[in-house]
């Protein structure tokens, strides 16, 4: 059994991912760990904040790690809000003020192709490694479904009928950012 520690505080994150894990991998959690602090997301790119959140756990707590993150990316806004998309209303927001914020600022266009993006940083064993996945799809004039969490109510993806919060878990895993960057993750621990 090997153990592996997942830098985040995001139960919602841990619990998509600790879905997708094979069976030979306990994933820990950072309260698994000890580990309360919030740890600093202060990079321009999301391989930047990745790196920061396995490193901080590697340096200080001593564990194999593995960190992400991610960033929705509306190609109406160049981009945004990528990066800071977690705080995109502002720092102490909430993700029903980002989800406003958002499509306040795509109201007058229909142009509304967008794409989710993981980065993943690994430390194992005193080296370091970058996993990414994308998924592409638009963002809805409106929320759909209850499941899910942040942009995930007005995010559908490419070639589906339902927005991410209308997905179950599973169907969600199977063709999303994070499930692709986990998988290429998985496959490189084998």
């Amino acid at each position: 059994m090997y153990q592996l520690v997942f830098a985040t505080h995001n139960i919602h994150k841990l619990k998509e991912v600790q879905a997708l894990m094979p069976a030979h991998i306990t994933l820990l959690s950072l309260a698994d760990i000890g580990c309360y602090e919030e740890i600093e997301e202060s990079a321009s790119t999301l391989a930047g904040n990745a790196r920061l959140k396995a490193d901080y756990i590697t340096n200080y707590l001593g564990y194999d790690c593995f960190a992400d993150d991610t960033g929705l990316e509306v190609k109406e806004l160049n981009g945004a809000p990528g990066v800071y998309s977690a705080r995109y209303a502002g720092n102490a927001c909430s993700p029903e003020a980002n989800i406003r914020k958002l499509l306040a600022d795509l109201e007058n266009t229909n142009e509304r192709s967008a794409q989710f993006r993981t980065v993943i940083a690994l430390n194992k064993e005193g080296s370091q490694y970058l996993f990414e996945g994308v998924c592409s799809g638009e963002i809805l004039k409106e929320k759909q479904g209850q499941g899910g969490f942040g942009y995930d109510p007005i995010f559908k993806p490419f070639g589906h009928e339902l927005s991410f919060a209308e997905m179950s878990q599973q169907a969600k895993g199977a063709i999303s950012h994070r499930g692709e960057a986990i998988r290429r993750l998985i496959r490189f621990l084998k």
